[in-house]
């Protein structure tokens, strides 16, 4: 196939994919948020105290999927496609959807975010190493670092304690179903959309995107971060929705 030929394929497959998304993307947007919500509630009403540790894991690792799919519902509201036709209410659910996650300002991550995009691995992206810091673990910490800070950190405790002594939910539970899981989360969506991606690969960077995808099967991609793995296809098409993400992939593969 010539390159004329993959680019309209490919543009296609990109506009053909945002299309789809008009309601799509609300309703998917409303049952993960739902979802969170729900199953949060019925973890922190549990008596945990005669469960088996081998219960608990499971249930520590749905709902760090589940924050996991906050915040991609609220990176999908940053690139508009979340509510295509309606921009303040897509704007409205990212907001509602980082202010679950971890009490982020929507505003402060949106212009953070649109700055990765334009500075895609370079001194300027705000998710990206320092330049000394490569190291899964050093990058990580220097990537929180960016992200949070003081303000953010005494809400949560104060939110945490409110939790506890106001509306009796045990410590360990909110540690378990709450604190846990987000952690996690934030290490999930780090590895997956900004340390795989974008560190630097063995001969340099091979494209203007500074960024390479997994090869993870389709249903592995979506389990492993909602398809965020498909990360250079994700810079191509900044507007396809992360459920039509595989589209892009199954055919830039096709025409590679």
């Amino acid at each position: 196939m010539t390159t004329s030929a993959q680019a309209y394929s490919s543009i296609k497959a990109a506009q053909t994919a945002k299309s789809e998304s008009t309601y799509r993307g609300i309703l998917i947007a409303v049952a993960i948020i739902g979802i969170w919500a729900i199953s949060l509630m019925f973890l922190l009403s549990l008596n945990i105290s005669n469960l088996p540790i081998l219960w608990m894991l499971p249930a520590i690792l749905w709902q760090t999927f589940l924050y996991t799919g906050l915040f991609i519902t609220a990176h999908d509201a940053m690139h508009g496609v979340v509510f295509p036709n309606h921009p303040r209410i897509n704007h409205f659910i990212g907001k509602v959807a980082v202010l679950l996650y971890a009490l982020f300002s929507y505003n402060k991550l949106l212009k953070k975010h649109w700055l990765h995009h334009h500075k895609p691995a370079t001194p300027l992206d705000p998710d990206f190493h320092d330049g000394t810091h490569k190291s899964f673990f050093a990058w990580y910490l220097n990537f929180m670092k960016g992200y949070w800070s003081w303000t953010q950190l005494i809400a949560l405790v104060v939110t945490f304690h409110v939790i506890h002594h106001i509306l009796h939910v045990p410590e360990n539970n909110l540690l378990l179903f709450w604190v846990i899981p987000s952690i996690l989360s934030s290490i999930q969506l780090f590895y997956f959309g900004s340390f795989l991606p974008h560190k630097e690969p063995e001969g340099g960077y091979n494209n203007i995107h500074r960024a390479q995808s997994n090869s993870l099967p389709i249903f592995w991609s979506f389990i492993s971060c909602y398809h965020f793995g498909y990360h250079q296809e994700h810079h191509e098409y900044p507007h396809v929705p992360w459920w039509n993400l595989p589209v892009i992939y199954k055919m830039q593969k096709e025409v590679s």
